[in-house]
């Protein structure tokens, strides 16, 4: 009895560091599924994912204590999506980020990149909220957190440019 419990152990641990690509898997899938995220799996497997592959899985709960993936800035070749005012508020909470922003159209979720027009400075926030409100000319409402890092605070408004990482 005592062999069969210490079989059962040994492949359950076998099973959690390595995993076999099933055609159509992505790294996002196998993230949600294995509970990890996607740059964890691809700091492990660098490359593209081929069905039959062994996939390295990280150790189980180092993704959990990990602060949560923003996503990389992409070439500068992104086309801007809208140009304006940012001001900061309080922002509203979320679990996944403290870089967070309201703006008025964009659907909820979605990651944007935004530049300081006069420093260079960019910060990516995701988009929780509804703003701003009242001025036709200011185009998001970033959290404090973010408008830290544009180097914003002094200021209360700043010109700035939208560039739309990603969407839901």
């Amino acid at each position: 009895m005592r062999r069969a419990w210490l079989l059962l152990a040994l492949l359950g641990l076998a099973q959690a560091g390595a995993y076999r690509v099933q055609p159509g898997d992505t790294f996002w899938s196998l993230a949600r599924r294995h509970s990890t995220t996607v740059a964890a799996l691809q700091a492990l497997n660098p490359g593209v994912l081929q069905a039959g592959q062994e996939l390295q899985l990280p150790t189980v709960g180092a993704a959990a204590r990990s602060v949560t993936q923003i996503p990389a800035l992409p070439p500068a070749e992104l086309p801007v999506f809208q140009r304006g005012q940012a001001v900061y508020y309080g922002g509203r909470r979320d679990g996944r980020t403290v870089m967070t922003a309201a703006h008025l159209t964009l659907p909820f979720g979605t990651w944007v990149r935004v530049t300081h027009a006069r420093t260079g400075r960019t910060v990516s926030v995701m988009i929780n909220d509804r703003g701003p409100f009242g001025s036709q000319g200011r185009v998001i409402d970033l959290s404090t957190s973010a408008a830290r890092a544009l180097g914003m605070l002094g200021e209360g408004v700043a010109p700035v440019t939208l560039t739309v990482l990603s969407r839901p």
